[in-house]
């Protein structure tokens, strides 16, 4: 069954033992709702594809409170660092290279503040859309509960933060080639990107 928490610093606690139990938990951002598994818990991402019956193969970000929280081991070069302080937290998802160059990984700092006090609580999360994949998104507590209604016993929590305003998903810019890239355009837009960092050829 899945429980359904009150955005307090109670509701929030108990999400996030949940999650460093191995839980999937449902929260708000500043766009629409999302799910996740913690990202110290990558070995649940097969069930967070699963409840989703999304392809495994689909790469999802790690969303962070703050710089501070992106592990060891990721590149964060003077064009992120200017990025992050610019447009964090808010719409801009950064690609980053590993160490080796060897793989990236996105990562995002949400602007709201239920998620930015989970992800404080509970560490960063590998974090997608809460809703089945191809169905539309969910803006409040009630949307996901309905989506995921058939699968309560795979869905651990819904942290309930009110409804949420939904738009355009995040601007996604890869910082692990130079010129940066941008792979989707979304409220930061290209020219805002060009007066700050070097952009490539679309």
């Amino acid at each position: 069954m899945t429980d359904r928490l009150p955005a307090t610093d109670d509701g929030i606690a108990r999400a996030s033992v949940l999650l460093s139990g191995g839980g999937i938990v449902a929260f708000p951002t500043d766009t629409v709702y999302g799910v996740a598994v913690a990202a110290g818990r990558a070995d649940r991402l097969p069930a967070l594809f699963e409840l989703k019956r999304r392809p495994p193969d689909k790469a999802i970000p790690i969303l962070v409170a703050s710089p501070a929280q992106i592990p060891a081991g990721w590149v964060i070069d003077e064009r992120a660092h200017r990025l992050i302080e610019a447009h964090w937290p808010g719409p801009l998802t950064l690609v980053l290279a590993s160490a080796s160059g060897s793989t990236t990984q996105a990562f995002r700092a949400p602007d709201h503040p239920v998620a930015l006090r989970l992800i404080q609580a509970a560490g960063p999360l590998l974090a997608t859309s809460a809703n089945l994949s191809g169905d539309p998104d969910t803006l409040a507590a009630d949307d996901v509960l309905i989506a995921f209604a058939t699968q309560q016993d795979e869905l651990a929590a819904v942290l309930d933060g009110g409804v949420v305003p939904g738009g355009v998903a995040s601007t996604v810019l890869d910082l692990s080639e130079v010129p940066a890239r941008i792979l989707r355009e979304g409220p930061i837009t290209r020219g805002a990107l060009a007066a700050m960092v070097d952009i490539g050829d679309r």
